[in-house]
C-alpha cells in the first residue's frame, strides 16, 4: 500500500510515521509512506501557499495552483483509490472506514490547513472527506498520522499477532473487554478467576458479556449503530 500526504508542516509528520508498527510496516514493505511539502510545488520566490480569500472573510486560503501540480505530478506516474481531504465537513471516521482504506492500493492524503481550501480542490480533486472528530485542529497533519495509524496497522503482517488487531475496540461495534496481566493479586485485587481457569470457551464467552456490559454502560450509541 502507498500513501502519499500533502502537507505544509512535514516536519509535524516525521515522528508518527516513523516509529513502532508504522517503521516496521514501511522496512517490511507493506506500507510506503511519502510525505511532500506544498510549498515545493509554488513557483514565486517566497513559496506562497496561501491568499486572502474573495469576499473579505477572515482567515487565508490554501491556494489550488500547488495542489494541484502535486496531485497532478502523482497521478501521472500510478493511479489512486482515493484523495482524502481531512476537514471537519467529512464522514465521522471509525475503524469500518479504517477497515475499508486498509484494503485499497494507493491513496492520497491532504491535509487542511489556515481558513481552509479553494473549494476547486474540492470539486476537482477530492474523492472523500473525512473528520476525525467534531473539533478544529491547527491543521489537518495530526488527523492525517491517526488515520494512517489506524489503516496500516490493520495491512496483514504489520502487527506480529494479527489476531490482536482483530479483537480491537470497535472491530465489532463493541468495546474490547477488560484484560490482566501477572500477578494474579495486586494490592489485594485478584484476576478474575474465569481467566484462570483454563477453561477457554468460558472465558470466552466471559470476554463477550463484558464486551457487551462495557459497550453498554459506556458507549451504547455502538449498540444502536449495529442494530
Amino acid at each position: 500500500m502507498r500513501i502519499d500526504i500533502l502537507t505544509v508542516l512535514p516536519e509535524l509528520l516525521a515522528s508518527p510515521l516513523n516509529e513502532s508498527i508504522l517503521k516496521r510496516a514501511q522496512q517490511k514493505g507493506l506500507a510506503e509512506i511519502r510525505v511532500h511539502n506544498i510549498r515545493d510545488y509554488t513557483t514565486d520566490k517566497h513559496r506562497q501557499v496561501d491568499d486572502y480569500p474573495f469576499g473579505g472573510e477572515a482567515g487565508m486560503v490554501m491556494k489550488p495552483e500547488p495542489v494541484f501540480r502535486c496531485i497532478e505530478g502523482l497521478k501521472a506516474e500510478r493511479s489512486y483509490d482515493e484523495v482524502i481531504y481531512t476537514s471537519p465537513d467529512g464522514i465521522r471516521y471509525d475503524q469500518h472506514e479504517a477497515n475499508r482504506l486498509s484494503t485499497l492500493e494507493n491513496i492520497i492524503i491532504l491535509c487542511g490547513h489556515y481558513k481552509g481550501l479553494d473549494y476547486r480542490i474540492r470539486e476537482h480533486l477530492v474523492t472523500c472527506e473525512i473528520s476525525i472528530g467534531d473539533y478544529v485542529l491547527t491543521g489537518g497533519e495530526l488527523a492525517a498520522a491517526v488515520i494512517v495509524d489506524s489503516v496500516v496497522r490493520i495491512i496483514p503482517g504489520a502487527i506480529g499477532d494479527e489476531a490482536s488487531a482483530l479483537t480491537d475496540c470497535f472491530q465489532d461495534n463493541l468495546l474490547a473487554p477488560p484484560v490482566y496481566t501477572r500477578p494474579a493479586e495486586f494490592n489485594g485485587w485478584r484476576v478474575p478467576e474465569i481467566l484462570l481457569s483454563g477453561n477457554f470457551a468460558e472465558i470466552d464467552k466471559w470476554r463477550e458479556d463484558q464486551a457487551f456490559e462495557r459497550t453498554r454502560r459506556l458507549r451504547p450509541d455502538l449498540l444502536t449503530e449495529e442494530e
